[in-house]
């Protein structure tokens, strides 16, 4: 019996433009800056950041591109683990949030009776354990709004759940209230925390 060693994770990160109120999306600028980020600071042996898509602010506008990206990944797998990270912004928020659900008609906050109820994939609670001892200021949440950030994160639950990757949707707040800097460390230390659950 040999070691395996870690399994190799590809992460495909997400995030939103403008909208109504927020003029500057902090996780357009993190997912625009995130390759370049990651490559000068590295990841972990066997986690790679796969794609960052910047996404439209509208339901109908994400949900093209979001299709395309899960069928690309998931047809380009190679046995490796995959991951869908969301990036969206709480405007009123003063720290990250981890979503552990999604809401939709199909979302419950217990199985059913045939015991299936949709799931993140992720292990919510090591990954914000993880997180909390680096310092950072986090929640966990079960309310990811009935926004778009929502509408994307529960297709994703459900296109995770069909092709056995995972999915997690985070929070983040605006710029003002923690710095750009601070913010990409949190999600390149987010990377590595959920890599570690895999």
């Amino acid at each position: 019996m040999g070691s395996e060693g870690p399994k190799a994770v590809t992460f495909h990160v997400t995030g939103f433009k403008k909208f109504h109120g927020v003029s500057e999306n902090p996780t357009e600028t993190i997912a625009s800056n995130l390759t370049d980020y990651v490559a000068k600071i590295g990841l972990p042996a066997g986690v790679k950041l796969g794609s960052c898509t910047v996404l439209e602010t509208a339901g109908e506008g994400a949900r093209p591109a979001l299709y395309k990206m899960f069928e690309a990944a998931a047809s380009s797998a190679n046995g490796e683990c995959i991951v869908w990270l969301h990036l969206g912004v709480n405007s009123g928020a003063q720290t990250f949030a981890i979503e552990s659900q999604a809401y939709n008609e199909a979302t419950f906050r217990c199985p059913d009776e045939f015991g299936w109820q949709p799931q993140t994939g992720c292990n919510v609670e090591a990954i914000f354990s993880s997180l909390k001892k680096k310092g950072f200021n986090l929640m966990i949440s079960d309310d990811p709004g009935r926004f778009v950030c929502n509408y994307v994160y529960y297709h994703s639950l459900r296109f995770a759940e069909e092709k056995e990757t995972k999915s997690l949707f985070v929070h983040v707040p605006l710029f003002s209230k923690i710095d750009e800097e601070t913010q990409m460390r949190f999600v390149l230390s987010l990377l590595e925390a959920i890599a570690a659950t895999c």
